[in-house]
């Protein structure tokens, strides 16, 4: 399996690239390659900023369907990929948990989308996709639909509720993502008082 790092957003509300914001001494994409490194074989980062990330141990992508988001970043990272699934998560979520990522890997069987759902809805940018997704993704996008749920319908989808998982991260960490400069520092408060 392919560990994709989806790194292509825009940043506007942080002020910086997202993914290199440093938590704990290391930036959040550092974090997440040396957790991909232990559970995949192959790690590819979907970027438009390729050479901030050159120092990184993984392939280095360009969106091969620019300005579609998060979609068109999936879409680039299942066409490079190796390997028939891939897991897929945003640059900005810091406490990733190979537990839970472990847990999900081993709910694959034969569907094309393993998706956990938290109470806040599905978690599209911490799940499993397969390369039968790449068709639909591409329909997706040329219908403008440009959600990463819009192509769920015409794919396989198990769903994996949060009560399953919940014992693996109880405060649901592996969901947080930073958006702004004022979340972080809540986060990193949150994390020292906890």
């Amino acid at each position: 399996m392919t560990g994709i790092i989806l790194s292509g957003g825009k940043s506007v509300r942080m002020g910086v690239n997202k993914a290199l914001i440093k938590i704990e001494g290391t930036s959040i994409i550092n974090r997440t390659q040396i957790l991909f490194k232990k559970l995949f074989d192959e790690i590819i980062i979907v970027t438009n900023e390729k050479a901030l990330f050159g120092n990184l141990d993984a392939k280095i992508y360009s969106d091969l369907v620019p300005e579609r988001g998060a979609l068109g970043g999936l879409y680039t990272g299942l066409f490079f990929s190796s390997y028939a699934c891939s897991f897929c998560v945003a640059c900005d979520m810091p406490f990733l948990r190979k537990s839970v990522i472990e847990y999900l890997i081993s709910k694959r069987s034969d569907c094309d989308v393993v998706v956990p759902r938290t109470k806040d809805g599905l978690q599209p940018l911490h799940a499993i996709y397969s390369k039968n997704c790449l068709e639909p993704i591409k329909k997706a996008i040329e219908q403008e639909k440009y959600k990463i749920i819009d192509f769920y319908p015409m794919v396989k989808v198990k769903i994996i509720e949060e009560d399953e998982f919940y014992a693996l991260d109880p405060m649901r960490e592996s969901f947080i993502n930073v958006n702004t400069p004022e979340e972080l520092l809540l986060i990193i408060k949150g994390r020292h008082n906890s």
